[in-house]
């Protein structure tokens, strides 16, 4: 517990270093391109479209209902898929955020813990832009700004909490173990379309068990949360408390693990420097 308190302790400290760093790692990712940072929206807009035409036009999807209301598809995509983009792009860049910048670290005087959050934070910014977007798209479509917005702060708190967790294992191990970061990238893109990213779970309503194990995973808890605000279905962090709470349990355990690893692994490489 003492090393969860040093790595938080040490976000507190030096987010103003994270702020500054997210933003030139945003841009320098994309000086080289004629359109800079638009592709960071450009790209996630088309791979929705592409799964928009595959999976709710060419399959023709049943009627999604959110608060007894039927939805179109494409509306009930979009929040989620956002969020997944956020999420996939985070832990993809920050499994790999140590490893990658070693040499920095040797000439920088800044806690190692840093480099995954603001590799993070570099992709925040994006999903802003993102999450901009889509509420617009919802007022023309109908669906009006609304209470339950307020959700939303939680929600991406609580992605974010998730991610910095898990990339506080992924980052450190990917440095000793170079396979761990393929590795992730493979889960990943299966946790995709087992998430409820593209395909409502209730779906496997004939298999409860199934279903309810699906249920635990944390990106369906944070995606069904977007989805809920979005749309003004419900108080989804009360009525769903108990996934509330697990999805927390699943946070403590992961930065507890993390952070240990974290605190461990430095101090050897700080004697080996």
């Amino acid at each position: 517990m003492k090393s969860v308190i040093t790595v938080i302790q040490e976000q507190i400290q030096y987010f103003y270093l994270v702020r500054r760093l997210s933003l030139y790692e945003l841009k320098s990712k994309n000086k080289n391109n004629y359109l800079g940072m638009l592709w960071e929206i450009l790209t996630p807009s088309i791979q929705i479209l592409i799964y928009w035409f595959v999976f709710g036009t060419l399959l023709r999807r049943d009627p999604i209902t959110i608060g007894g209301e039927v939805v179109p598809f494409v509306f009930w995509l979009m929040p989620a898929f956002f969020l997944w983009t956020f999420f996939y792009q985070s832990m993809i860049q920050g499994s790999k955020s140590i490893y990658s910048r070693l040499k920095m670290l040797s000439k920088m005087n800044f806690p190692m813990s840093v480099i995954p959050s603001y590799v993070i934070f570099s992709q925040l910014y994006v999903h802003f832009v993102m999450l901009a977007i889509t509420i617009v798209i919802f007022q023309f479509g109908g669906y009006y700004a609304n209470i339950y917005y307020l959700q939303i702060f939680y929600f991406l708190f609580a992605t974010i909490a998730l991610v910095f967790a898990i990339s506080l294992v992924t980052s450190t191990l990917s440095t000793i173990i170079r396979d761990v970061h393929m590795l992730l990238n493979s889960i990943l893109r299966m946790f995709l379309y087992l998430s409820g990213v593209l395909w409502p779970i209730s779906k496997l309503a004939d298999f409860p068990t199934i279903m309810n194990i699906m249920k635990l995973n944390p990106l369906y808890y944070l995606m069904s949360g977007y989805r809920a605000s979005i749309f003004g279905s419900e108080w989804y962090i009360v009525t769903q408390w108990q996934y509330t709470l697990w999805f927390w349990a699943i946070v403590l355990i992961l930065l507890i693990i993390g952070s240990t690893i974290h605190v461990r692994f430095r101090r050897h490489f700080i004697d080996y420097l």
